[in-house]
């Protein structure tokens, strides 16, 4: 169990929005994580507890993407992303809920996300979301590179294989936090 103090822990949740969670990933399906990220995020609600909800988007012309040169560069559908892509998932976000936009894989860069949780005191994050080893990683090494506590639910995470999901949650997350699951994490006042 990790007992967390629910005036300083936030729970972020990464690209739980429609164009992403359909996608076959493993060891989870994405209607599982959003399950128990809804169980969780109610738990942190009810402890009032900041609940901030991470999409990806970019616009129409994509000019706002990452371009730099890589071996396996970002290429957006010819058509572009459906409508309702960057949507999140129906009934996860709540009106106390903060919504962050991001435009890459990380949630800190480029956001106000930062500066939302010091200003609400906030020393410790709790994440989870899709992909494990891309969004959610990207941010827990960013949070803890910005000198927060680190806890990644891994039940609450999914990636588009067993291999990196193994390797992010025992090779990368232990040396930026504590690694656990949603059951685990208990919040007090």
């Amino acid at each position: 169990m990790i007992s967390l103090s629910a005036p300083h822990t936030a729970l972020i949740l990464i690209d739980l929005q429609k164009g992403i969670v359909g996608r076959p990933l493993a060891p989870f399906t994405g209607e599982a994580v959003v399950e128990r990220s809804r169980q969780l995020a109610a738990r942190f609600r009810a402890a009032r507890a900041p609940v901030i909800l991470v999409n990806v988007a970019f616009a129409p012309d994509f000019a706002d993407a990452v371009h730099t040169e890589v071996d396996r560069p970002f290429t957006p559908p010819p058509s572009g992303f459906a409508p309702d892509w960057t949507d999140l998932v129906d009934g996860l976000a709540k009106p106390s809920d903060l919504c962050v936009t991001k435009r890459q894989w990380g949630a800190f860069y480029g956001t106000d996300l930062d500066l939302q949780l010091r200003r609400r005191g906030i020393t410790t994050v709790v994440l989870g979301g899709i992909a494990t080893n891309m969004g959610v990683e990207s941010t827990a090494r960013t949070a803890y590179e910005h000198g927060y506590n680190v806890v990644i639910a891994t039940d609450l995470t999914a990636t588009f294989s067993e291999e990196m999901q193994r390797f992010a949650c025992d090779c990368i997350f232990p040396m930026l936090g504590r690694v656990t699951t949603a059951d685990a994490i208990t919040l007090e006042s």
